[in-house]
């Protein structure tokens, strides 16, 4: 059975695709968290980053940059947030500066 991104990818179901090339495909959250909530999907499967193969370390660098461009595009320069989900127990993590501020929200 295909997922939800899946689908999205396939057309299955219709999205709001902000970019879209041969690795990843963004599109905006339907029930966004954020002003500017942004999915950035891989069309190869990562089921969850604690998965990830060697073979996936292109693709992963791929989706970093590929929100670093939309971020320009969408005026979110000053700042922005990127989350990786790890399934749905994960928890958020996030660092300020000091790199031994690491958190879990």
């Amino acid at each position: 059975m295909k997922s939800i991104f899946e689908k999205i990818i396939d057309r299955e179901i219709p999205s709001d695709i902000l970019h879209e090339d041969s690795i990843c495909i963004a599109i905006r959250d339907i029930e966004p968290q954020a002003p500017a909530h942004i999915l950035i999907i891989p069309k190869r499967k990562i089921t969850r980053i604690s998965q990830a193969e060697e073979s996936d370390e292109k693709t992963l660098g791929h989706l970093l940059l590929t929100a670093r461009k939309l971020a320009q595009t969408q005026n979110l320069e000053a700042g922005f947030r990127i989350v990786i989900n790890n399934g749905s127990e994960g928890c958020l993590l996030y660092t300020s500066d000091a790199a031994d501020d690491m958190q879990c929200v």
